[in-house]
This record gives structure tokens, sequence and C-alpha cells, in this order.
């Protein structure tokens, strides 16, 4: 993180200078009248986005939820490996890393061939598989988790807060205009205001206000999906228990009584257990039941035979039935339709599942930060209107795949367990396929199909390890100018930049004329260049494409005072220089970024980064005339 860029100033560094002339906000203040863009729900989803768009004090955001306030428990818990790669871009993943449980192994529990109707440890699995990210999976509070978001809103120069106490109940759309052609019908949701209504017109409306979503309704979305018929209950609890792998995230399987998840939290002794409960008849629902907290316990101490549970106290419980069901778009733009989109859905309003996966809050929150960027390009004018079309297309396949995935999980956690697992003469089935589905848990699956925005792999070769279409895999390396070991990834943040990572070939180092310095004295100079050519007057040079090198000396090798301007940039209203731009591979034994990501040693190349942190193009030092080519296509 960089600051004092401006001036110095005392005091924490994260909070934001204010914007002037923002929304005054208090429980007699009046709502606007118009906003650029009008976020419904305060879900993980619907803070990531809002945490993107605060930080842009010129695009009027408002977020509206219905609750009085913030929730204080329960809900989701877990995050992937992917989800705290985010979490770095927002700044605190630091912070996460240190209050949360992490998850480092799954352990597994089957029938006991000599005693079928007690449980035994089958077999445990790492987590995180080596090198697969830097992040661990960890397991957090989602009340907190609101919190984290809610402080990068509040510390933003726009200092946005959520209107709580509000529900969208309707909206419309006026196709025959682009100035604010949403109207959106607000209702008073705590009694206050004598249930009153008021309206706002919007640019853009999103919907994140969950499975029940009055935003995909208006819209004409449904939800199309099926049901497992299978009652779930959910409990955080703080108890004493014999089990002896109760700090560890586990799976067990019995004979007869069904099956648990149990999961670690935060600080030490809380645990959640999901308790299988009974079979559903096609008609019925879980709530139809009135399962009481009693009827979980029970079920818990029926499951993990020989062992016992002493619940001291149950800080959140739920029922519910497992569903999967995903909407058949993702905004407001029918088939056949050739215009842009004004109205989106994210999370649970477009896609539902099983949490078993512990994937809902995490692709929720990844459909906003693919969203977000988008909006903020447009919102600003630096992309047509038509990069919003990319959203639905992207994130739809997505969640079919999500949906998918989760449903044949869902059922194998449910099936009865064979002879031959429980004699020991075959793997597990549900271990087999936990093995399957790391990189699918981990949020690292995601792979984007080629279009304008990613293109074809034609120099994929000279980044084997970072695939066109996936996320940016991070790597150690130790920046030039001081010597600190970091990840490269780490130098992102959640602010809608494009990042240009430029490695260089073996010969390459600090001396003029060299394929670097060519590469950096054309993106600075040249009329086609993208930095040049989408850089308005009084933009920092890296105000929309951020370029670093990364070179395989060691930093003792290099001159800092040789490399080109370009990597030395003057910024802000003082001109300050930036020296955080150029790095060399770790020599301190944590790994050669080179080796780890399949860097072509010989040629180097230069890897184009999405804001959302997925590579976007892989292309050789050289290539300015398809970089060039690439940009046109989506910049303004």
């Amino acid at each position: 993180m960089q600051f004092y860029k401006d001036g110095f100033r005392g005091g924490n560094p994260d909070i934001k200078e204010a914007a002037p002339n923002r929304r005054n906000r208090g429980v007699n203040e009046p709502l606007p009248e118009k906003v650029d863009v009008l976020i419904a729900g305060t879900g993980p989803a619907g803070l990531c986005l809002a945490a993107q768009l605060a930080q842009y004090p010129d695009i009027e955001t408002m977020i509206v939820e219905r609750m009085p306030a913030n929730i204080i428990k329960g809900k989701a818990d877990g995050i992937n490996t992917r989800t705290m790669e985010m979490f770095q871009a927002f700044g605190f993943a630091d912070k996460v890393k240190r209050e949360t449980y992490w998850v480092n192994q799954t352990a597994f529990w089957m029938p006991d061939p000599a005693r079928p109707e007690h449980i035994k440890r089958v077999g445990r699995v790492q987590d995180v598989a080596d090198d697969s990210s830097e992040m661990p999976h960890i397991l957090i509070n989602q009340a907190r988790l609101h919190e984290l978001f809610l402080e990068v809103m509040r510390n933003s120069a726009s200092r946005l807060e959520p209107d709580y106490g509000w529900e969208v109940v309707g909206l419309t759309i006026d196709p025959t205009t682009d100035d604010y052609p949403v109207t959106v019908t607000l209702k008073d949701a705590t009694g206050i205001n004598w249930w009153a209504t008021r309206t706002v017109r919007a640019n853009y409306v999103v919907g994140c206000d969950g499975a029940h979503s009055a935003v995909r309704k208006a819209i004409g979305g449904e939800l199309h999906g099926d049901a497992a018929h299978q009652a779930w209950g959910v409990m955080d609890i703080l108890a004493n228990t014999d089990f002896p792998d109760v700090r560890q995230k586990c799976l067990i399987s019995s004979a007869s009584e069904g099956n648990v998840l149990i999961i670690p939290r935060e600080g030490g002794y809380v645990f959640r257990m999901y308790v299988e409960l009974d079979k559903l008849r096609p008609d019925e629902k879980a709530a139809h039941r009135k399962f009481t907290q009693e009827d979980m316990i029970a079920a818990a101490n029926r499951i993990i035979r020989p062992y016992s549970l002493d619940v001291k106290e149950i800080v959140w419980w739920s029922i519910y039935d497992i569903g999967h069901s995903i909407t058949d778009k993702f905004d407001d733009v029918s088939a056949g339709e050739n215009r842009n989109p004004r109205v989106f859905t994210a999370g649970d309003a477009c896609h539902t599942h099983s949490p078993k996966a512990g994937q809902g809050m995490n692709v929720s929150m990844q459909d906003t930060f693919n969203l977000g960027w988008k909006l903020i390009h447009v919102l600003q004018g630096r992309a047509d209107a038509s990069l919003l079309r990319s959203y639905s297309k992207e994130r739809l396949t997505e969640a079919k795949r999500l949906v998918e995935t989760d449903h044949a999980w869902a059922r194998i956690m449910s099936a009865p367990t064979t002879q031959a697992e429980r004699d020991g003469t075959e793997e597990p089935r549900i271990i087999r396929q936990f093995k399957q589905n790391l990189e699918f848990t981990g949020g690292t699956a995601v792979k984007y199909d080629t279009s304008y925005l990613f293109a074809a792999p034609t120099h994929q070769a000279l980044a084997t390890g970072e695939e066109i279409g996936r996320r940016f895999h991070s790597a150690p390396v130790v920046r030039l100018s001081d010597a600190k070991q970091m990840q490269l990834g780490h130098i992102a943040e959640a602010d809608a930049r494009w990042r240009i990572y430029a490695f260089a070939a073996k010969a390459d180092g600090s001396s003029a004329g060299s394929a670097i310095h060519k590469l950096a004295d054309w993106l600075e100079n040249d009329a086609d260049s993208p930095v040049v050519k989408y850089r308005r007057t009084g933009d920092d040079i890296d105000a929309v494409i951020d370029v670093r090198a990364v070179f395989q000396q060691t930093f003792e090798q290099l001159a800092y005072e040789d490399m080109p301007s370009l990597l030395r940039p003057r910024t802000g209203k003082l001109g300050l220089q930036d020296h955080e731009k150029v790095f060399c591979v770790d020599h301190k034994g944590a790994g050669d970024i080179f080796d780890l990501r399949g860097i072509d040693r010989e040629r180097g190349c230069m890897i184009v980064v999405r804001p959302d942190q997925y590579v976007a193009n892989v292309l050789p030092l050289d290539g300015y005339r398809p970089l060039a080519d690439y940009f046109a296509a989506i910049l303004r």
C-alpha cells in the first residue's frame, strides 16, 4: 500500500481524504433523487461492489438494505484462496488471516467395519494444494466480513454508507433515454416512516438481494433448478466433545444415521456443524417439519458415535433444504435484443446451491468483482457501455459450472457408503471427489473463454503458468528499490486499473537498449501506445494501465538509476517519484517466479492482467501492435 503521494498527513493512512460535496447521510436526510449505481442488498456481493465504487466519488453510488443494520452472526463462513487474493486487493487480507481459522487439513470419517454403528477416521487430505495460491483457505463469521467491506467504504473518499431500512419493491426501465433510465421504487422496511415509498432514478441497478430477489423478478428473471429433498440443520456452537478432530474440517458419514460436516471457526472454541436430518417428500419443505435445536444435537450425537457432544451454547442455528438453481440471464437484456444492459443480478439473486462446497459467498463476491471495474470504466467514459454485456456471458458460464459441481458434490455427501469403502478395499468416493474438486473449491478453476477481453493463446508458450482466461497466479519477487521480499500479485489493488507485467529476457538488464527499455520507451512516448492513447489530461501516467517489470537478476546485479523513466514515474499533485515498479527474482529461496510460472527465460514476455486479476493476454516484449490492437477493442 502506498500513501502520502499528495502530501503528508498523520493518522490512519487507510482513511482517504474526504471528497467535497458528498451526500449527507442520516435518519433525517432525504434519499437522493438520482444516482449512478443503486445496489440492492448488503450481503457479500453488494458490499464487494460498493467497496469498489466507493473509491470513485465522481460515481454517485447508493446501497440499500431492508434490514435495520448489519447482521451480527450466522450465515456463510468459508472463504477460499481465490477470494483471499481479492481481499488482498481491498487491503484487508492480512487482517483476515490474523483473525480467522485456517483450513489446513480435511479429515474423513466413515463407519468402522468392526462396529458399523461407530465411526472411524479413514483419511486426511491437505486442503490447499502446494503452490495453488499464496493464500490460505479460511473460515470467518460473515458479519465480520461485512464489517471489513463497510470499513473500506467508510474510509473511502466518498464515505459511502448503506441506507438501511429500505427495500426494492419494483423498478422500471425507460428504453428511450440514457439519462437515468431506471426508476427504482423503494419501500420503508422499518415501519418508522409508515411503510412509505420513495423513487430513485439510476443509470444502473445491481440486484444483490438474495434468492427472492425483487430486482430479478422485476426484469423477468426466474430461478430454474431442482431440490435434493433432504433437510439439513446448521448450528454454530460452543461445546465440549471427545471427538478428536473437532478443530479440523471433517466430513463424517455414518452407516445409517446420516452425515455431519464439522467446520471449526475463528477464536479456538466455536465450531459449526452441518447435520443431515430427514429425507423430504417431493412436495415438502424442511420448514414444514418444524425441526428444533434439540433435533440437530440429537442427530449429531447419533452420527458421531462412539463420541458425544455436550453443547454449552448455541450461537446461531438454521434449518434448510438443499436446492440448486440458476437464472437464465444475469441482466435485463432478453435474447435477440441489441442494447446494452442497465440492470444486473449477482450472487443468490441469480444462482443458489448447497453450502457443502463453501462456494456461495465466494462466487457471489466474484460476480461483483467482475462487474465493478466494468461499471467504473463505462461511467467514467473509459469504455463503451457494450463492455457491460460481457458480465452476463462470463458469469453465467461460471455459475452453471458451480451449480453442476455442487449438485454432484451434495449428492455424494449424502450417499450411503459402500461395502468396499467400509472394509477399506476401495478409497471412499467422497475422498476421491474431494481431491478432484480442490481447484474448484479453491476458486482457482475459473477460466473465461476467448473473446475480445481474453485474447487467443497465440503466445501462451511464453508464460505457460499464467494461462489466458485464468486469474493471475502470484509468485515471490524482490522489489528492486528496497530489496523487499513480496508477492508480485499483491501490488494490484481493487482500483479498476489494468496491469502489464513485463518479464525481462535473460540477457536483459538495466542497461539502455534492452527489450525492456525499448518497450518502456514505446509505452511512454508513442502515440499508438495504450498508456499514451487512453491517458487524459491531468492523469498520472499509470492512471489506467499500471506497468511493472520483473528481471531475472538478483537486486544487487541491477542499477535502479538506469531503469527507464516509465518505471520511475513522477505522479500525484507533488510529482513524487514512484519507486515500486521494478522487481527481480527472489534470491532468498522463496522461489523463482520465472520457473514457478513457466516464463520463457530466453525471450521474456508481457502479461496483460484485467482489473479483476484475470490474465487477458500474453505477448512477446516487442508485441507493440497486438498490444495496441487489444486495448483498442476495449478502451476509448
